[in-house]
C-alpha cells in the first residue's frame, strides 16, 4: 500500500516549484527551503547546540553591527527563480519591512550556515556554491568540533564567482567585513 502525497506537496507545473511559490505553501513545515525547484524540508529535530549557536551568534552580530546592517534568522534568500534557501543567519543592508518573507542577494551582505548532521552536505557545499553564484560577499559555516563553534570564513572572488577562505576562527573570531567584529566564540556555549 502506498500513501499518496497531499495536494499542495505536488509542483504546480512540470518544471518543479519557483521560488514565490514558498509563499503559498502554510501547510509545508517550517525552515523548507527551495533548491533547483525541490522543496527541502527540515524534518530532524534540531539539536540544542545548533539552537544556541544560531541564537547567540544572532545576538552577537546584532551587537557588532552598525547603523544599516540588520541580522536576520529564519529568512530565504531569492537567488534566482528556483532557489530560495534559508541561512541560519544572514545579515543585510536592506530596510526593514515587517512583511518580508524573503532577502535579494544584492541586499545581503553575508549568510552563515551552522553545519548540522542533516544538512552538513548541502551546508559545506551546495549552498554556498549557490550563494557565491548569486554574488553575496561573505559566507561564515560554523563546525562543532568537540562541542566547540569553529568559524570558518570566506570572501567573495568577482572574478571566478567563487569564496576563498580568509580564515578558520577558534575560540575567537575577529572579523572585518562586513563589518568589524570581535566575538568571544567562548560565549556561544554554556
Amino acid at each position: 500500500m502506498t500513501a499518496e502525497l497531499p495536494d499542495w506537496m505536488i509542483p504546480p507545473r512540470p518544471s518543479g516549484w519557483e521560488a514565490d511559490d514558498l509563499d503559498h505553501l502554510p501547510q509545508a513545515p517550517r525552515h523548507t527551503e527551495l533548491i533547483d525547484g525541490a522543496l527541502i524540508f527540515m524534518m530532524s529535530p534540531q539539536r540544542s547546540w545548533h539552537s544556541r549557536i544560531v541564537q547567540r551568534l544572532t545576538v552577537a552580530l546584532e551587537e557588532a553591527a552598525p547603523a544599516g546592517f540588520e541580522t536576520e534568522r529564519e529568512m530565504t534568500v531569492r537567488l534566482d527563480k528556483k532557489s530560495r534557501p534559508e541561512p541560519d543567519i544572514l545579515v543585510t543592508t536592506a530596510a526593514y519591512d515587517p512583511d518580508r518573507t524573503w532577502y535579494a542577494p544584492a541586499d545581503v551582505a553575508l549568510v552563515i550556515e551552522v553545519v548540522s548532521e542533516e544538512s552538513a552536505d548541502r551546508d559545506r557545499s551546495l549552498k554556498p556554491f549557490k550563494y557565491a553564484q548569486a554574488g553575496i560577499p561573505h559566507f561564515w559555516r560554523v563546525e562543532d568540533e568537540a562541542g566547540a563553534p569553529t568559524v570558518h570564513t570566506y570572501e567573495l572572488d568577482t572574478m571566478t564567482s567563487a569564496y576563498v577562505a580568509t580564515g578558520i576562527h577558534r575560540g575567537r573570531l575577529r572579523a572585518a567585513v562586513p563589518f568589524p567584529a570581535d566575538i568571544d566564540l567562548k560565549n556561544l556555549v554554556p
